[in-house]
């Protein structure tokens, strides 16, 4: 069974940094292309950032880049979400997916993910 688990989340100043990981188990993952989503409420599910099965392509949502960096071990099964210099904004529920497609590049289509973790709280204060 594939179970993925976010950690990390909390409470954090504006300017601050974050560091979420997303534990994998249950599927061979170096072989699929990982995501992070976000979710603020009222509002969709939006892509945050993705890395290719090997971690050697990444790419992030306009809103984020220069300020978070996808990472992934795969020896661990573990995907890292590294976020700097937060802003309120960035207040969200944040949820690691795995992709359905072996070998696929990164696709920004949450239907493309068919394993999602439970998510973990992001609030940022100003």
């Amino acid at each position: 069974q594939v179970r993925l688990v976010e950690s990390g989340g909390g409470l954090v100043q504006a300017g601050g940094s974050l560091r979420l990981s997303c534990a994998a188990s249950g599927r061979t993952f170096s072989r699929y292309a990982m995501g992070w989503f976000r979710q603020a409420p009222g509002k969709e599910r939006d892509f945050v950032a993705g890395i290719n099965w090997s971690g050697g392509s990444t790419y992030y949502a306009d809103s984020v880049k220069g300020r978070f960096t996808i990472s992934r071990d795969n020896a661990k099964n573990t995907v890292y979400l590294q976020m700097n210099r937060l802003k309120p904004e960035d207040t969200a529920v944040y949820y690691c997916a795995v992709d359905r497609r072996i070998l696929a590049a990164i696709s920004t289509d949450p239907h493309n993910y068919d394993y999602w973790g439970q998510g973990t709280q992001v609030t940022v204060a100003s």
